[in-house]
Formats: structure tokens, sequence, C-alpha cells
């Protein structure tokens, strides 16, 4: 193996590491919507309003971060991230009401979370890897997220149930400063594609004036919104239900499991059919794993199907969509132009989140936001269909 390779293979390997622990942290916060709000006096529409400033502050900081790592670095970037976040956490294990829950677990957290997500640490793996290899290197990479909600959903779960919802906001801030060692892997993955002349204006004013890039960016708001949804409400509406409250840390593991073979198809079949049609039926398959959830008694066994299958089209949507950013648009400022389609993502987020708790504390009841979310389904489905997914000739040029 060359010494190419062994870097790029690293790269890849520390890109995951990150998103293990940011994306495996992120995921677990809804299993702290019942504890936290009884321990802190809060509604669960509150708390979900937290969760969903914190998917906004994510989605606005984004763009940014990733023109950021663009030009200057993912390392520097990640290294703020992680400290942020840590911060964000320890102001959330002491917050005492809605003001000090917002700025912890909203924006800080949110911050966090952005300086060391997906638009950041992409980024330098798309830029790394031969056109013919990237959707299964970002599939690889971003699989890392996957395999942290596996992972510390039932650490968050076990700790919760041990210690208590303020330990284990303590603990968790040990996990985040773990993401540190990662970046040594990271050295030299800033460095732009040779004789690339455009511009970050010009890459901008391309991207705005294709219709590929609005649409990409429609669907990945609907991507949001399901898994905003389901990661904040599906373990209160399992209580809800009368099932076990373990349990929804279980379902949320399994969903993390499911979507590591999930995301490593995705990249699979990206490199080998076209992605804008993968992700068509991606979104389809969550509508019908979605709909069928919601007519079948809401059992333990109901729920662990659920969760595999979702699992399946969870994160998959993210290799096959930053894929198609660096396929239609070049993979200079990779970074920047999925940090911006990520925002849509996120403003999806904040309704899903938000949406969850508002319906359910006005109807008692999530039916709604169920069905509304099995619609938008079928929607994201119908927007990627037509995506003109052809490379744009000048900016392959300029990044070759």
């Amino acid at each position: 193996m060359s010494r190419t390779t062994t870097s790029v293979l690293v790269l890849v390997l520390c890109a995951a590491a990150v998103l293990t622990i940011s994306n495996g942290l992120r995921s677990s916060f809804g299993l702290f919507v019942t504890p936290m709000g009884l321990g802190v006096g809060v509604s669960r529409e509150t708390f979900a309003l937290a969760i969903a400033i914190q998917g906004m502050v994510w989605g606005i900081s984004q763009p940014v971060f990733g023109a950021l790592a663009d030009r200057h670095g993912a390392i520097r970037v990640v290294l703020l991230g992680t400290v942020i976040y840590v911060a964000g956490l320890l102001w959330m294990a002491w917050a005492d009401g809605p003001i000090g829950l917002h700025l912890g677990q909203g924006l800080l957290v949110g911050l966090g979370i952005s300086a060391t997500g997906f638009a950041v640490v992409l980024g330098p793996v798309g830029r790394a890897v031969p056109p013919d290899k990237r959707s299964m290197a970002l599939g690889i990479a971003a699989a890392g997220g996957s395999f942290g909600q596996f992972a510390l959903a039932p650490v968050g779960g076990a700790l919760i149930d041990g210690v208590g919802w303020s330990m284990a906001l303590i603990v968790y801030c040990g996990i985040a400063a773990m993401m540190l060692p990662c970046l040594v892997g990271m050295r030299g993955s800033h460095t732009p594609p040779e004789g690339s002349a455009q511009s970050l204006r010009e890459a901008l004013a391309e991207a705005r004036a294709h219709s590929g890039f609005w649409l990409l960016c429609g669907g990945f708001f609907v991507c949001g919104f399901h898994v905003y949804f389901i990661a904040t409400h599906l373990p209160p509406f399992l209580t809800d239900a009368g099932l076990a409250p373990m349990l929804g840390a279980t379902a949320i593991a399994v969903i993390g499991l499911g979507n590591i073979v999930g995301t490593f198809a995705a990249g699979w079949l990206g490199d080998r059919h076209r992605k804008k049609y993968v992700l068509s039926l991606f979104y389809l398959g969550r509508a019908l794993v979605m709909g069928l959830f919601v007519v079948a008694p809401v059992t333990e066994a109901s729920v662990l199907v659920f969760s595999v299958f979702m699992g399946l089209l969870w994160l998959g949507t993210v290799p096959l969509t930053s894929g198609l950013v660096a396929q239609i648009f070049g993979p200079r400022y990779l970074g920047a132009l999925f940090g911006i389609v990520f925002l849509a993502h996120q403003v999806g987020s904040f309704l899903g989140a938000w949406l969850g708790g508002y319906v359910y504390e006005e109807t008692g009841s999530y039916d709604a936001v169920w069905l509304t979310a099995v619609a938008l389904g079928v929607v994201a489905a119908i927007l990627h269909w037509p995506i003109a997914d052809k490379p744009l000739m000048r900016r392959e040029a300029s990044a070759a």
C-alpha cells in the first residue's frame, strides 16, 4: 500500500471517528427529553425547541464552517468545534431553566456539532479520493456517525439510569474531547485541487443558477425533518405507549446499527448507479416504513422492526447528496456548497423537532406529524428524480 493510499485511508478513518463522536452524542439527546424536562421543569415543547434551535444553529453556521475548512483546513475548525461542543454540554448539564437549556443545548452544542459535522469533515475526504471511489469513501466516513449512534445511545441510556441526566452530560464532555486525537490523521487534508482557479463567489453563483442544487436542498430539507423528529420524539413516543424507557435507547441504537449497513450500501450504490435515483428510492422507502409503523400496533417487536428498516435508510442520504454536489460542481468547494444544502436539512430539522413537541402539547398525540413525515418522504422522492446530474464542464476543468 503506497504512502498516499495509506494517508487517504487514515484520513477517511479519522473523519469517521470524528463523526462517530459528534453525531453519536447528538443522536442521543432525545433520551434526555423526559428526565431533563422533569429535572429542569420544562415542557416537552420547550425541550424540543432547544433541540430545534440546535439544529437551526448547526444549519446556519454549517456553510461558514465548511468554507473555513475549505480555506484553512478541517483541523482548525474541528478543534474549535470540539471546545465549543464541550462548553455547550457543560452549560446544558448546569441548566436550571429554559434560557440555560436553549443557550447550552441550542446555541453552543449546535455550533459545536456544526464545526465537527458532515460539511467540515467530508470536504477533505471528497477532495482526497478519485471520483470513481468518492461515494464509497464518503459512505465509510459518514458511517462513523451511524456507529456513534449505535454505540452511544445505549451508553447515554445507561448513564441516565445510573448517575442521572446531569452527570451523564458531564461524562459526555469527556467523550466529546476524544475528537481531538483524531485530528492527527487529518493533517494536510485541506489542500485544494491543483489548478482550481474558480473563486468561492463564482462557485456560489454557479450553484445558485443550477436547478439541481435547489432540488437537492428541497430533498435534504425532508431528510432533516425525518431524522430530527424521530431522534427527538421516538423515545417519549414509546414511553407514552407504555413501553419501557430503555426501549427508546435501544431503538435509537438499532437505527444506528442499521444505518452502518445502509450508509455503506448507499456509498456502494452511488458509485454504480445514478445517485439521484438511489436517493429517490431511499426517500420512498422511508415513507413506506413510517406509514406502516403508524398503522401497526406499537409493540416492542414493531418498534425494533421499524428501527432496523429506518436505520437502513437513515443517513445513506449524506454520501449520496454530498457525492452529487461534488459530481455536479466539483470537489473544490464541497465544504461550502454542501454546507448550504445542509442548511436546508437543518431547517427541516428545526421543524421536525419543534413541530413534534408543539403538536404533542396541542393534541396529546404525534399522529399528525407522523403523517406529515410520510407525505414529505414521497415529495422528496419526486424532487430528486429530475435532477440534472451531469458534471459542469467549466467546474470540472478548473478542478482537474
